[in-house]
């Protein structure tokens, strides 16, 4: 009844309300001008021959954990072909560059059913991957009235959105009993998702967990590694502010214990690089800026590698790595791509963001967690003085990330049941 209403409101609203709404999008560039056709369910490219899997993601984080999937896919079902549909800009220009062979992007329609009928009647999936737990009704609705099976991935329901979805419940059966699976990112996720309506959920691991290697360009990892020239290096990434100056006066003290230290800073946002370099200056400290071109010389205290898509490089080359938005109440960044590096991984108090992975992690002592700026000074001290704890407490982190990378496995044997 619910998705009925639906989806004669928005038949009703879109040219009076919502198409308003899209054309001032446009106006902000939020939209893509070029292939807004997409949008409105009008395809941009001929639907290729054969079995078409369709995977949706919301934006960048989504688009990012369903690559190995995508990647294993088309490996499983060399005659296949994947679509990916995402709703931002950002995300397109991402899987532009990372899609492989015989995997194309497309927008996703808007949330009108004409719309969406239109999409589906064209496409013709055969099955289809919903990587968010954002729940378009016309779309899901217009996807299970051709009987296409819909399996949501890597679902997450929060406790705020859990204890919402229980006072609209009869709003969440009819969008869960959408999918012919769920498959939840904790055990959690998978109970929560049984509770609001869920024909048949379970927990196979968190996708996440099995992301592909970061990309890296050896030339360039050569390179720096040249003007390294061997000195003691460990890495701060994906760091906030605040966080910087708080380890720009940690290296300055720990710089009395390893003269030859090099602290690289890859800022969690590239743009923060000039107020990093100031907060740097300010201590005294000699930095490079690696958007400017900056090298590492013998008198280079601090590296800020604020750079987009060389990440890959910086894990590469420490072995030992503090991930930021950790040590300020932000819930933390991503450890789990370090720690498939071999990299040693220390974290901060506030992790919230990853609180199930953190718990593995934990279990396995593939982590160090810390309190505070002084914890991490001793931690760091502890693991560049010792060598032999620094490399078991490296084998762990990446004995763990390997261990975890299997749910790819179990979610593809649950997937091709339904191919």
């Amino acid at each position: 009844m619910f998705i009925r209403i639906y989806n004669t409101l928005i038949r009703i609203l879109y040219p009076l309300v919502i198409a308003r709404y899209i054309k001032k999008r446009k106006e902000n560039g939020k939209e893509d001008i070029k292939r807004f056709n997409e949008r409105i369910g009008r395809p941009s490219m001929k639907r290729p021959e054969g079995t078409l899997i369709w995977f949706h993601g919301a934006s960048v984080g989504e688009s990012l954990s369903m690559l190995p999937l995508i990647h294993k896919m088309l490996e499983i079902y060399p005659d296949a072909h994947i679509m990916v549909t995402t709703g931002t800009i950002t995300s397109a220009e991402l899987m532009a560059k990372r899609l492989p062979e015989r995997a194309f992007h497309q927008y996703i329609t808007i949330d009108n059913p004409l719309f969406t009928t239109r999409f589906i009647k064209y496409w013709r999936p055969d099955l289809v991957l919903w990587f968010e737990s954002d729940l378009w009704p016309a779309m899901l609705s217009g996807i299970k009235r051709k009987n296409i099976p819909l399996i949501l991935v890597n679902g997450r329901i929060s406790n705020k959105s859990f204890k919402r979805w229980q006072q609209f419940d009869f709003i969440s059966k009819e969008l869960l009993g959408c999918f012919s699976l769920c498959l939840g990112q904790s055990e959690e996720d998978a109970y929560r998702l049984r509770v609001l309506g869920a024909r048949e959920s379970v927990c196979l691991g968190n996708l996440k967990y099995a992301g592909l290697p970061l990309p890296i360009d050896r030339d360039k990892e050569n390179e720096i590694t040249s003007q390294i020239n061997g000195r003691t290096v460990w890495l701060a990434s994906s760091t906030h502010h605040n966080e910087e100056a708080k380890i720009a006066r940690m290296h300055k003290r720990l710089k009395e214990k390893f003269p030859d230290l090099l602290t690289i800073i890859a800022p969690r946002h590239p743009h923060r690089g000039p107020e990093i370099m100031e907060a740097i200056h300010e201590t005294g400290l000699t930095a490079s800026l690696r958007s400017e071109n900056g090298k590492i010389t013998p008198q280079t205290d601090i590296y800020v590698a604020n750079t987009v898509g060389e990440l890959g490089i910086w894990y590469d080359i420490a072995p030992l790595v503090f991930i930021g938005g950790s040590l300020i109440p932000h819930g933390g960044q991503n450890f789990i791509e370090p720690s498939r590096v071999r990299d040693a991984v220390i974290v901060g108090p506030h992790m919230f963001n990853f609180t199930d992975a953190m718990n593995r992690a934990k279990k396995a002592d593939a982590v160090i967690q810390v309190n505070d700026i002084e914890e991490l000074e001793e931690t760091v001290t502890q693991l560049l003085s010792n060598k032999e704890l620094l490399e078991a407490k490296r084998s762990l982190a990446y004995n763990w990330a390997n261990g975890e990378a299997k749910v790819l496995d179990g979610i593809v044997e649950k997937v091709k049941g339904f191919i």
